[in-house]
């Protein structure tokens, strides 16, 4: 019986400083996280191209300069105006300086450094390992600075999805993460952030037990040591059944769905979609441009979407780009001035 009574006060002893060891580490970088508000605004699809509608949108992220936040790209791929709150309730604007739709990781520069800027130290993900104790803090259903710990349930990789030669990598979680979670960091127990928040998995609609995270170091070469720039459309590659459907002169095209106001894309004139069609049970908004060339190189599929954007990011000084776009029927050549907007962290 002392036996035994002596292992439970060790177990409960352990439980109590990991639990004891999870609160200081919430304290301690806590204030590195960041609570983001979006305003969009977005064609309602019923057919008529003037016809918007306004919305609003929450996630999270986390500061990694004093001016700059790491956050999902879902979070802010689509937003007019963008507000980054800190733990001390101050509030500074902010737009995105650079962005990627397939990993899910954007970097948004705010228009001042906040007063008390706590930045956060970012880790290597490739020394993660599959069990490892990691800890979740954002906003879920518009909860700032919830905390959720759990343990890397798996590491994936998307080879199919890669830039720079980089390909896309997942951590799976047990963590709880539920809406308002999106951007916000993942810890590991030294406090380094290894993952941005970026989905779940569900059927219900709430968290069932599987989180996924884009690990810290695929974020880092997508949009920290290169960049990734922020064009500020929505998108999709045309099967060529649809192409043809849709009468395109070659086998692709890449359809805009969305077109971010005051983003280069706007500035450039590119138009959105305005009807909203279901095909094979698969929302598409039809009546936008669909971008044919970018500087001679044409729309065939997924993989020369992927080359365009290694070419433009390819760019490292000011340059006029030529894109060619197929609007109501007519061929039209439209100019885009892009220009390289360098490392916003390392």
């Amino acid at each position: 019986m002392k036996k035994i009574a002596l292992l439970t006060g060790i177990l409960l002893l352990g439980l109590s400083l990991q639990a004891q060891d999870l609160a200081d580490l919430f304290d301690k970088n806590k204030t590195s996280v960041v609570t983001i508000y979006v305003n969009e605004t977005l064609n309602t699809g019923t057919g008529d191209p003037r016809t918007f509608a306004a919305s609003q949108g929450l996630g999270s992220g986390v500061l990694i300069r004093d001016n700059m936040v790491l956050t999902a790209a879902h979070v802010v791929a689509n937003a007019d105006r963008i507000m980054v709150e800190f733990y001390d309730e101050e509030a500074v604007e902010a737009t995105v300086t650079s962005l990627s739709r397939y990993a899910d990781v954007a970097v948004i520069t705010l228009k001042k450094p906040p007063a008390h800027p706590q930045v956060a130290v970012i880790g290597n993900s490739d020394e993660a390992r599959i069990g490892e104790e990691i800890f979740v803090i954002g906003a879920p259903m518009g909860l700032p600075y919830s905390l959720s710990s759990g343990i890397i349930s798996g590491k994936h990789t998307e080879t199919n999805l890669s830039n720079n030669g980089k390909s896309l990598e997942f951590f799976q979680t047990d963590a709880s993460i539920n809406t308002g979670n999106s951007g916000g960091p993942m810890f590991n127990y030294k406090g380094e952030v290894i993952g941005i928040v970026s989905s779940i998995l569900t059927r219900s609609g709430g968290f069932e037990g599987i989180g996924f995270a884009a690990t810290s170091n695929v974020a880092r070469s997508l949009l920290t040591q290169r960049g990734s720039k922020f064009f500020g459309i929505e998108a999709m590659v045309l099967p060529t059944e649809l192409a043809s459907i849709l009468n395109v002169p070659q086998e692709s095209g890449w359809l805009v769905q969305h077109v971010v106001r005051n983003s280069p894309a706007y500035q450039a004139g590119l138009k959105g979609g305005y009807l909203m069609v279901d095909i094979e049970d698969e929302e598409i908004l039809l009546g936008g441009d669909i971008i044919l060339q970018v500087d001679g190189l044409a729309i065939t599929g997924e993989d020369s979407v992927f080359k365009i954007w290694e070419y433009l990011n390819s760019v490292e000084s000011t340059v006029t780009h030529q894109i060619k776009v197929l609007r109501a029927g007519e061929i039209l050549d439209i100019r885009w001035v892009s220009s390289d907007i360098g490392s916003p962290g390392q």
